[in-house]
């Protein structure tokens, strides 16, 4: 992995961290991005739940999924034999974990 991969992937964790506790949330990157005994690159919670999130950051790479999620509160993804993921805006999802979501998209 190159320095401009390694400075992007840290810029993109922080960000994460950093809206997480504009959202009120505990937040903390982990020691060695996931390489440590959690799994993940940051851990945000609140008084009652923990998230270990694992962050993605690519070029054009997920086009697709925004271009399914746009006009959407929110989108799921399954393949075969395995599980339902849910994919929403981050700031959606703080607020959901921050317990100040009221339903509506963009509000």
């Amino acid at each position: 992995m190159s320095k401009s991969q390694r400075d992007k992937g840290y810029r993109t964790e922080n960000n994460v961290r950093l809206k997480a506790l504009d959202h009120g949330l505990d937040a903390y990157r982990v020691p060695l991005s996931g390489g440590a005994s959690i799994k993940g690159d940051v851990v945000v919670s609140n008084d009652v739940d923990k998230w270990v999130l694992e962050i993605k950051c690519r070029g054009n790479g997920f086009k697709q999924i925004y271009g399914w999620l746009e006009d959407n509160d929110a989108l799921v993804l399954k393949a075969d034999n395995k599980r339902e993921l849910v994919c929403l805006p981050m700031a959606d999802f703080f607020d959901l974990l921050a317990g100040r979501h009221n339903g509506k998209k963009g509000e």
